[in-house]
């Protein structure tokens, strides 16, 4: 099956609403321009360089979204090129993107990343912490940024009991926002959760945008 077959494939069984973000990270411009032939207008990379070297070579209208672990000192070479950052893991990330998107002269959608995965070395919010946050009003002055929702990633496990009761976490956090401080945010409406192994359990909570890599384009190429 190649790559325009898998795209039409994991599209038609995503339900009204879900969008598909098409993890093109490691991947070459060839099969991103046949993703892209395909009909894939959303792509996620995770790398500043990558990125830089990718978008100057394929079609304008696409909706790039940085995924990966954003280092601060990346953030003035990403902040040009990308419609949305998912990775937001600390309010320094979040008020620098901020400051360099007012220099750039624009304004960048941002999505808070919460940490319930029980690996430590993924990155985010703990949801308590993250509502904390919203609740004091540190999310309030900033000019250049829209929260526009929250992104995630499950334990990476085969237990479905491990990684339903994370995407049900983060669909509690995001309701509890959405109902509270972010109640007047309509733009405040995107769940980012579920990769090529989960995204199913991840769309029955809530994920309205789905990261999916390896059953695209198959394994990376380094």
């Amino acid at each position: 099956m190649n790559i325009a077959s898998r795209i039409k494939d994991i599209k038609a069984q995503l339900p009204t609403g879900v969008r598909l973000v098409a993890v093109s990270k490691f991947h070459p411009v060839e099969a991103l321009r046949e993703a892209y032939d395909a009909g894939q207008r959303v792509f996620g990379e995770s790398r500043a360089q990558e990125l830089s070297v990718k978008v100057p070579q394929l079609p304008q209208d696409i909706e790039w979204h940085f995924i990966g672990h954003l280092q601060t000192n990346k953030v003035r070479q990403v902040v040009p090129l990308v419609n949305v950052i998912e990775s937001v893991d600390s309010l320094k990330l979040l008020r620098l993107i901020d400051s360099e998107a007012a220099r750039a002269g624009r304004t960048v959608d941002v999505l808070l990343q919460l940490h319930v995965a029980q690996e430590e070395a993924k990155s985010g919010f703990a949801p308590a912490e993250l509502l904390d946050v919203a609740s004091s009003g540190e999310l309030d002055g900033l000019t250049h940024v829209r929260v526009i929702g929250l992104m995630a990633m499950a334990t990476f496990t085969d237990d479905e009991t491990v990684i339903t009761g994370e995407f049900a976490q983060v669909k509690d956090t995001f309701d509890t926002l959405k109902k509270g401080v972010m109640a007047a945010n309509a733009h405040f409406a995107e769940i980012s959760m579920g990769m090529s192994d989960d995204w199913a359990i991840a769309v029955k909570y809530g994920s309205t945008l789905v990261r999916i890599g390896t059953a695209i384009f198959g394994a990376r190429e380094y």
